[in-house]
């Protein structure tokens, strides 16, 4: 927390990058490493999305933990006997204090630990997308989008600095403000932000260029948990995302899109901000609504142009090992 009651964002990240030629000591190796995640963290939820587009699912598995941690970090408690079966271990904090002894940091998710030795490589989230559809080229799928074109990426990163600093945490710096006048700064830049891009929206079905990149996965992770957590729980409460008809429609046109809506697990994203935050929310009650099956309705943004994956081709159907379980999507029922 900064003077004035402002949330600040713990950015100590572990940077060490997975790349094709090695240089931080970590060459790209189909199964050689973990994606470790949980579907209730929105910056998992970027690598979910980014992975599963580009069809690196088998040089990239999976390790999914649950929705819920205490103070000592993320919970395989999804698999049987609560271990990971592949690192064997029960709580994600040991693969990083493999890493460090003396790890005193954020035990975040997207991480990828690196299976022989156990350890952490890097929890830099923001940095593994962009290495996923970079760095790790040769395994992506026969027709995978080019989510981070050359020609693009500076008005990609642009466009994702404004999302990050307004909008991905823009709803944290709302929901974990100490004094009023935080909360209402973090407010009034959250929404003029959201205006700002349902502006850009109005005209293009994609944040950049006319198909899918970076900037849509990006902003889709906080969109998706807008109406069922931060709307209330964070208080960003001036309108539902489903009252807001652009950015509505946008939302709905990609969960709909194969590789977005289909890695959404509801129900894991409301037992993780209403339990885990008992400061927020100290009787532990997880909301029952909202209703789902707005998601599914008609959204009409192909009249906008565009190709959702450019030259490629979607990605086929969600291996069963890796699917949300049924009634924790609306795509799932």
């Amino acid at each position: 927390m900064q003077a004035g009651g402002a949330y600040a964002r713990d950015s100590r990240y572990i940077t060490t990058r997975i790349t094709e030629d090695g240089r931080d000591g970590f060459p790209v190796e189909p199964g050689r490493y973990r994606l470790a995640v949980s579907r209730a963290c929105p910056w998992a939820g970027r690598a979910v999305i980014v992975r599963r587009l580009l069809g690196l699912e088998g040089a990239l598995p999976m390790a999914v933990a649950g929705p819920t941690h205490d103070e000592h970090s993320w919970r395989f408690d999804l698999d049987p006997g609560g271990r990971d079966p592949v690192l064997g271990i029960e709580r994600l904090e040991e693969a990083y204090l493999a890493r460090d002894p003396d790890y005193d940091r954020g035990v975040t998710v997207p991480a990828i630990v690196d299976v022989p030795t156990g350890e952490v490589v890097t929890n830099d989230f923001a940095q593994i997308t962009l290495d996923l559809s970079l760095e790790w080229k040769q395994y992506h799928r026969e027709g995978a989008p080019d989510l981070y074109p050359q020609a693009l990426r500076p008005e990609i990163d642009a466009v994702n600095e404004a999302v990050y600093r307004d909008v991905n945490n823009g709803v944290y710096r709302a929901g974990f403000a100490g004094s009023q006048e935080a909360y209402a700064s973090a407010y009034a830049s959250l929404f003029d932000r959201l205006d700002r891009l349902a502006q850009r929206l109005a005209t293009s079905r994609y944040l950049v260029g006319d198909s899918l990149t970076e900037a849509d996965v990006r902003l889709f992770t906080t969109l998706v948990r807008f109406d069922a957590v931060y709307h209330g729980h964070f208080k960003c409460n001036r309108q539902k995302l489903s009252e807001m008809p652009v950015l509505w429609a946008y939302a709905r046109d990609l969960f709909q899109t194969p590789g977005f809506g289909d890695t959404v697990d509801f129900e894991d994203i409301k037992r993780h901000y209403h339990l885990v935050h008992k400061d927020i929310n100290p009787t532990g009650i997880v909301p029952i609504g909202p209703d789902l099956s707005g998601w599914l309705e008609p959204h009409d943004r192909a009249s906008l142009g565009g190709r959702p994956f450019g030259d490629g081709t979607p990605p086929g159907p969600v291996a069963p090992a890796e699917a949300v379980p049924a009634g924790h999507n609306p795509l799932m029922s």
